[in-house]
């Protein structure tokens, strides 16, 4: 009390930020969803090998889940900006956990393509736009940060999917395996889904912005930009191009690399430890080039990105050695977890946040069409060579379209 009047301590300092919640949450169901999505390459061949099936056609069932979880991204994108994160995720989680249980008794090629490529496609459609789309309209001044930290949930289930899932092949078979997926995934999705909110609808209430100066700071110039007046712009479809080249050089990699490392004659569990490498490697990323790209901006990561993605191809394009491949699995997860970690708050940077869901959603596309052909691409052109250096060329090839993409992104100047 002071001069009769009764001071009060001001509780909105201390009131706690539900953000931190959903950020955990997040990162839980990336980690668990992706651990067993980007573990396909330890089953690849198993399967292959028990049904005499060609790596086109193997990697094929990929490449249509890929596709269907992209092209579903536009209308999850658009769900979870009017309704929210929690039905959605929980009807994904469900789905989810009810593909790998099929999974586990495929026996023909027409089941492979059901089973992997649209029920499990459809369960991933809902895990990747709507959390980081959610995530970045929570926060403002930590964005790309944040992102980060969900995004390395897809590193770590990366780091720890491979080699548990591989044990679990080699000790049982893959049959068991995926039941045991099937039931964590399912199970622990559904239940961290339980934790995600809705976003506050005014980017003012947020801790992160300190007075309203700060909030017209962010995205001035484009932060009302509807998904109907982005996509007459050039930069939409710059920034689908760049996610299109970084689909495809990324995901051509994860689904065959441990083939690849096999036909190197390297043990099953070791090539598996190779992916579970890049896992690793990009947490670093996610955190070390997420925290940068907040001071020196998204767009210079991905440029940064596409430089390293090149280098890297280089190497396993002219050189056969064991221990290149070490060295090349960690330059592509280092780069491509911070990319990963960009991806959502540079499509905020150019269209704002009121329909990031739907926007990024679409330009999303980009990133699973290249991811959706270039698996069943390398698959092919292993199958027509009996070798993978053409398809690391092209890899290299569309790292370096991606890179001129990205030089060349710049936001509109003002509404049309």
């Amino acid at each position: 009390m002071a001069d009769g009047k009764i001071i009060r301590p001001d509780k909105t300092k201390s009131r706690f930020f539900y953000g931190y919640v959903v950020v955990i949450a997040a990162f839980l169901i990336m980690t668990v969803s992706w651990a067993a999505y980007n573990s396909f390459g330890v089953f690849f061949t198993p399967i292959a090998r028990d049904f005499e099936w060609d790596r086109a056609m193997t990697s094929g069932a990929f490449s249509l889940s890929m596709f269907i979880y992209g092209i579903l991204g536009v209308a999850v994108g658009a769900i979870n900006d009017r309704f929210g994160p929690r039905i959605l995720l929980t009807c994904c989680g469900i789905l989810l956990g009810l593909g790998y249980l099929l999974m586990s008794q495929v026996s023909t090629e027409w089941q492979l393509y059901i089973f992997l490529g649209l029920i499990i496609g459809v369960g991933m459609s809902g895990v990747w736009v709507p959390l980081l789309s959610t995530v970045a309209k929570w926060f403002v001044r930590r964005q790309t940060l944040m992102s980060g930290i969900v995004v390395a949930g897809v590193s770590i289930g990366s780091l720890i999917g491979p080699p548990i899932i591989s044990l679990l092949v080699v000790t049982y078979d893959w049959h068991v395996s995926y039941i045991v997926i099937g039931i964590t995934v399912m199970l622990l999705v559904v239940i961290a889904t339980q934790f995600l909110k809705n976003a506050p609808f005014k980017i003012e209430e947020l801790p992160q912005v300190k007075n309203k100066a700060e909030s017209k700071s962010v995205s001035p110039v484009t932060k009302s930009f509807s998904f109907k007046k982005s996509v007459c712009t050039a930069p939409f479809w710059l920034l689908f191009g760049l996610f299109f080249c970084f689909g495809y050089a990324l995901y051509g990699i994860i689904v065959h690399i441990v083939p690849h490392a096999i036909d190197m004659k390297i043990a099953a569990i070791t090539a598996a430890g190779i992916l579970s490498l890049r896992g690793l490697v990009s947490i670093s990323g996610n955190y070390i080039l997420g925290s940068l790209a907040d001071r020196i901006g998204n767009r210079q990561i991905f440029i940064f990105g596409f430089v390293m993605f090149t280098a890297a191809f280089l190497l396993l394009i002219f050189t056969e050695q064991k221990w290149i491949l070490y060295l090349f699995i960690v330059i592509l997860g280092f780069s491509g977890g911070g990319m990963a970690a960009s991806e959502s708050p540079i499509t905020a940077w150019l269209f704002g946040v009121s329909s990031h869901g739907l926007i990024y959603g679409v330009a999303h596309v980009g990133f699973t069409l290249g991811a959706a052909i270039s698996p069943f691409l390398m698959g092919y052109i292993y199958d027509q060579t009996n070798n993978y250096q053409l398809a690391f060329v092209t890899c290299a090839a569309f790292s370096i379209l991606g890179a001129l993409l990205t030089i060349i992104l710049k936001p509109v100047q003002k509404m049309t």
